[in-house]
Order: C-alpha cells, then sequence, then structure tokens
C-alpha cells in the first residue's frame, strides 16, 4: 500500500511536466462545480489538497477504484473527477466520478460516487455529499470569454467570480476583471494574434550588417505587467553556456539589441490572472531571406 499523498505529489509533478511539454501532451480535464443551478469547470485542485493534509491511503496505481495514470485516459492522468456544490454559502464534495463521466453519459453512476466518497470521508457524508469544512482559500468562476489557456489544464478568463472561502463557508464574493483594454495600446485579448503586431515592427528593423550576421532564430519574449516588453531571449540558448558554445558573442549580441531596440516602444493592453496582472510569454520564429523579406511564425512553445 501507498499513501495517495505520494500519488498526489507525483501527479502535481505530472501535470507541472505536461505544462512545460503542452505540446506534446493532451489536455486534462478539470473538476466541475455546480453553483447558482449552472455547472462550470474549476481549475483549483480541492479534493487533491484534502489528501495532502490526512495522507488518504490507496492501492497502486489507483484512487478509489478508478486508475491513476497507468491505465487512466489520456486527458485525464488523476483517473477521476470531482464534482462539487456550493448552496447555502457552503461548500460541498458532490461527486467522485471516471473522468469526463458527466460529459459522455445521461447520468452519473451515484452508487459508485457515493461510494468512493464514503471510503474517504466516512460518517463525515451526509445526504449523499460532504461539507468541506476544512477548506480554507480561493478560486475563481469563468463569466466571460476565455482569455487565456495554457494547452493543458488552467484557464483564465475576461471576467471571472473570485470566491473566498474560510472553513468550508464563503466569506466574499467579488466580479474581477482580468483585461485592462486601453485606446492607445495594442489589444492581446487573443494570443494568436499578436504575432502580426511584432512582424509589423520586425520588418521596420534594419537587419544589414557587414559581418553578414544572420538572426533568423526562434524568440522567447516576455511582455511584462504593466505592458511593455521586459525581456526577449533566443528560445534553445537562453544560457550563457549554450550562448557561448553555440555562437558568436558579437552575433548574438546584435541579433538580441536589434530585436529590443525595434519592439522597445510596443506597448500593450494589461493581462490579469485572479485580477491581478501577469507577465506573458510569447514564442515567434523569425526567418529573414536573403533578400531582406521577412516571415514569422508564432508557436505554442
Amino acid at each position: 500500500m501507498k499513501k495517495t499523498k505520494s500519488h498526489i505529489k507525483l501527479f502535481i509533478t505530472v501535470l507541472l511536466l505536461l505544462l512545460c511539454n503542452k505540446g506534446k501532451t493532451s489536455p486534462q480535464s478539470p473538476d466541475l462545480i455546480i453553483y447558482q443551478g449552472d455547472t462550470m469547470v474549476i481549475y483549483t485542485l480541492i479534493l487533491e489538497q484534502y489528501f495532502e493534509i490526512i495522507g488518504q491511503e490507496a492501492e497502486e496505481g489507483q484512487l478509489f477504484g478508478l486508475n491513476f495514470r497507468d491505465g487512466a485516459s489520456l486527458n485525464c492522468w488523476r483517473g477521476y473527477q470531482a464534482i462539487y456544490l456550493i448552496k447555502n454559502d457552503s461548500l460541498f464534495l458532490e461527486h467522485i466520478t471516471s473522468c469526463n463521466e458527466i460529459r459522455y453519459s445521461k447520468t452519473i453512476d451515484s452508487l459508485g460516487s457515493k461510494k468512493r466518497i464514503q471510503e474517504i470521508f466516512g460518517d463525515k457524508m451526509k445526504d449523499g455529499r460532504v461539507f468541506l469544512d476544512w477548506y480554507s482559500g480561493k478560486f475563481t468562476l469563468p463569466n466571460g470569454n476565455m482569455l487565456r489557456w495554457d494547452g493543458v489544464f488552467y484557464a483564465s478568463f475576461e471576467k471571472e467570480l473570485l470566491i473566498e472561502f474560510k472553513n468550508g463557508v464563503i466569506k466574499k464574493t467579488s466580479e474581477i476583471e482580468n483585461y485592462t483594454d486601453e485606446p492607445d495600446k495594442i489589444n492581446r485579448r487573443y494570443s494568436d494574434t499578436l504575432s502580426k503586431f511584432f512582424l509589423e515592427e520586425i520588418k521596420k528593423i534594419n537587419w544589414a550588417n557587414d559581418r553578414n550576421f544572420d538572426c533568423s532564430e526562434e524568440y522567447l519574449l516576455t511582455i511584462g505587467k504593466k505592458g511593455t516588453i521586459t525581456g526577449i531571449v533566443m528560445f534553445h540558448y537562453q544560457t550563457k553556456e549554450d550562448i557561448k558554445i553555440f555562437w558568436d558573442r558579437f552575433e548574438y549580441n546584435f541579433c538580441i539589441k536589434k530585436l529590443k531596440r525595434g519592439l522597445k516602444k510596443m506597448k500593450f493592453d494589461i493581462l490579469k490572472r485572479s485580477g491581478q496582472a501577469i507577465e506573458e510569454k510569447v514564442y515567434f520564429d523569425i526567418w529573414i531571406h536573403e533578400d531582406g523579406t521577412i516571415d514569422i511564425w508564432p508557436n505554442s512553445k
């Protein structure tokens, strides 16, 4: 027997690896929550926090009789999906289902779900659900158009409802906006439109030089919390050691400086997460042709 705590730590590790290699993996299904009659996605792993607290035991490779990792569906490595309910300002665990069970069948296997809950919480289950009196924290629920998705698990929305709990009871709710639209700044609601703005500015850069430096490369650009560009690096060469091995120092510096100078005047709308301004990494690939024309490709790296 192994403790669920170790399983959950493994899942979180796996999730982080998936986030770092999101182009090579399947999207992971979030949990669900029923609030004011609507069923919505929730990107906070509440049940996993409980497992961390109690160190619940589970059989190797399984949690509550559902496959974990090995044999689990590609878009649900946890092997299960939790469904929560907010009722009378209190937070409850309503179901533990197999992955996407609610999507693919008209009804949930209530008997199977209640058995799993009973195995974890015992006599804390009342009327078929459990009041999560141990939970103090906050999470957001979508209340508008999607702004960003990491390609694996987490998504943020232009408008969200922030709900704060103490011992399982709602203490505060507030509506938040994750996007600040300013008329004199570049629109960045949709990440796949950013490359066209970069291309317009990059085309203005004079790349000619008497040393035949070629800056065709993949770059990673950082848009800071205030909507300005705060950093540019080559995607595959981000350490001094890599730069020293693969690049002539003067050529590398030439390329980075050209981009920084050419893009320094760009100012973007402010992007937020849970109401707080955040940085954003933008990947793009530049190809400079011999005739001076330029192509640029965005990517999800």
